[in-house]
C-alpha cells in the first residue's frame, strides 16, 4: 500500500479521534485537499470524496444512507447523471428542477431538507431516506458542474454546520476537478 507522509491512504477515513461535528468536517476538508493534490481527475477525486463523506458522517453517528455526487451530463446542461457514491444503488438521471438534487442544480442554492416527504417533487431513490442535503458544485464561470448529495435515515439529519463545510467542499471540488472528459 502506498504511504503518504507516514499515512496510508485509508487512514484519511479515520475520523474516530475527532469529537465535534465541526472538527470532523474540517478534517474532511483537509483530507480532501491532501488526496486531490496533484490529481485533477473528477472520477478519482469524487470517489475519494464520497468515501470521506461516508466515513465522516458514520463517525458522527449520523445515519447517512447515501453520500455521493451527481454530475451535469455531458452535452445536456439540464440533467444530472449519477457519479461516484457510497450506499445503495441510486437514480441514474435527474432533470434540473426536479427533486432536491435538481432544485439545488437549477437554483444554484444548497438545499437542507429536514423532511424529504414534505419537499415538493421529491425523488425517492431510497424510500427509507427521511432528510437530505444537496450542495451545488459551481464553476468559476457560474456553470453547475454537479451536486454533492447526502441522505439520512433520520429527520433533521443536517444543519448549518453541514451546509457551511459542504459548500466549502463544493468550492474545492470545482477548483480541483477537471470535468472536461
Amino acid at each position: 500500500m502506498v504511504e503518504i507522509e507516514g499515512k496510508h491512504h485509508a487512514d484519511y477515513t479515520d475520523f474516530e479521534a475527532v469529537n465535534s461535528r465541526e472538527d470532523v468536517l474540517e478534517m474532511l476538508i483537509m483530507s480532501y485537499k491532501s488526496l486531490c493534490e496533484d490529481q485533477d481527475d473528477w472520477v478519482c477525486n469524487l470517489s475519494n470524496a464520497s468515501s470521506l463523506l461516508w466515513h465522516a458522517y458514520q463517525s458522527l453517528n449520523v445515519n447517512v444512507n447515501w453520500s455521493g455526487f451527481y454530475i451535469t451530463k455531458k452535452g445536456k446542461d439540464d440533467e444530472l447523471l449519477l457519479g461516484p457514491f457510497q450506499g445503495k444503488v441510486a437514480c441514474q438521471t435527474i432533470p434540473f428542477g426536479k427533486g432536491v438534487c435538481g432544485t439545488a442544480a437549477s437554483t444554484h442554492k444548497t438545499q437542507v431538507v429536514s423532511d424529504v416527504n414534505k419537499f415538493p417533487d421529491h425523488i425517492a431513490c431510497d424510500g427509507e431516506t427521511l432528510s437530505e442535503i444537496v450542495v451545488p458544485i459551481i464553476s468559476d464561470k457560474g456553470k453547475v458542474l454537479g451536486v454533492i448529495d447526502l441522505d439520512c435515515l433520520d429527520y433533521n439529519g443536517f444543519g448549518e454546520t453541514d451546509k457551511k463545510y459542504l459548500e466549502e467542499l463544493a468550492e474545492l471540488i470545482a477548483k480541483t476537478c477537471n470535468f472536461n472528459r
